[in-house]
């Protein structure tokens, strides 16, 4: 039987499946919120700021952290402090760094990009050390390699999640290689819930990991960056460099404090939750999934009709996705969408 669901506190008539980035704070986390003891951030006094970075410092395994405004902020203060202009960066061609954070490595980094082709946004160790040049021994004709970094899930992969093995064996050739390593963890807790793997053995032998809360752990805004205490204090610099420094963020941490309180262990509802949506609108015609890849709270459907007209003819039956390619959509399953939100959604699909 379902618990009573937080949806029911943000009553809509439409199924809202663009992202994991539209849920709201519930009620409980609101009232958290509005009692949140606060200082100044900047001065670096707020109390409830200090609670999580320790928190979520202590959880992942490193020895501090910084509360900023997004994951993008969160990934561009990891590339400038890890690289110098003129370095270059290891990721996937898919990569959120590379596609979707408006050109950040190379406007606030000065910095190439090395595109690896991963296998559904999955890189393999083998194909990271390829694409590690380095200015050494080119006679000056190569940039310098001097960063990996790995998007955990892989939003473009579907939602899949790199195997243990293949995260310890990329961060072993990045070292070997000269390179630090950071881990893009938009959606990490999904990662860790989907594969049984604990938050810190996972980034273990990384440099630096960017967390986002307000996705599937339901928090209105932020991202945690961790690392060294070393990383932490230069990080610090480029987030005021950024014109990140804020005043009373602990009103915000308080919320971030409370998804890790109650909003990691139910991110298995939002993967069972997709599978249902992937495996029943796999089968139509018309529609096709590949059910591998979803392995957390992504679907990605290609369409055999323009994906713009399919999106057009969900909305008009109530349920909003995002097209991401010609023939492409996503869905997203989080906090707000119930069992009777997939039924909804199913039966609309099969009417198209």
């Amino acid at each position: 039987e379902m618990l009573a669901h937080p949806m029911r506190e943000h009553p809509s008539d439409r199924v809202d499946l663009r992202s994991d980035t539209v849920t709201q704070p519930t009620n409980d986390m609101r009232k958290l919120m509005t009692s949140a003891p606060v200082g100044d951030d900047v001065l670096g006094d707020d109390p409830t700021v200090i609670k999580l970075q320790n928190r979520v410092a202590k959880m992942f395994g490193k020895e501090a952290a910084l509360f900023v405004t997004s994951g993008t902020m969160a990934n561009a203060i990891a590339l400038r402090t890890h690289t110098i202009p003129g370095d270059e960066i290891v990721c996937d061609k898919t990569a959120h760094i590379y596609k979707y954070e408006g050109g950040g490595y190379a406007a606030l980094c000065g910095a190439s990009i090395s595109l690896v082709e991963g296998k559904g946004g999955i890189m393999t160790a083998e194909q990271v050390k390829q694409a590690i040049r380095k200015a050494d021994g080119s006679g000056s004709h190569y940039p310098d390699g001097t960063l990996v970094c790995v998007e955990n899930t892989s939003n473009l992969g579907g939602g899949a999640c790199y195997s243990q093995e293949a995260l310890d064996e990329i961060a072993a050739v990045a070292k070997a290689n000269g390179c630090a390593t950071h881990i893009d963890g938009a959606r990490i807790f999904n990662a860790s819930i989907a594969t049984g793997i604990d938050v810190a053995r996972m980034c273990r032998d990384y440099d630096s990991v960017s967390i986002c809360f307000s996705k599937g752990l339901g928090a209105p805004i932020g991202s945690v960056l961790v690392g060294s205490q070393e990383f932490i204090n230069k990080a610090h610099r480029s987030r005021k460099m950024f014109g990140g420094g804020w005043r009373q963020a602990g009103i915000i941490a308080s919320g971030a404090l409370f998804a890790l309180d109650n909003n990691i262990d139910r991110l298995a509802e939002d993967h069972i939750r997709a599978r249902m949506l992937a495996e029943s609108i796999g089968q139509m015609d018309g529609f096709e999934v590949d059910i591998s890849t979803v392995q957390s709270n992504m679907v990605y459907i290609s369409t055999e009709a323009l994906a713009t007209d399919v999106i057009q003819n969900l909305a008009e039956n109530g349920i909003d996705a995002l097209d991401l390619s010609s023939h492409m959509i996503r869905l997203v399953t989080h906090l707000h969408i119930t069992d009777e939100d997939i039924e909804r959604t199913i039966a609309v699909f099969s009417s198209l």
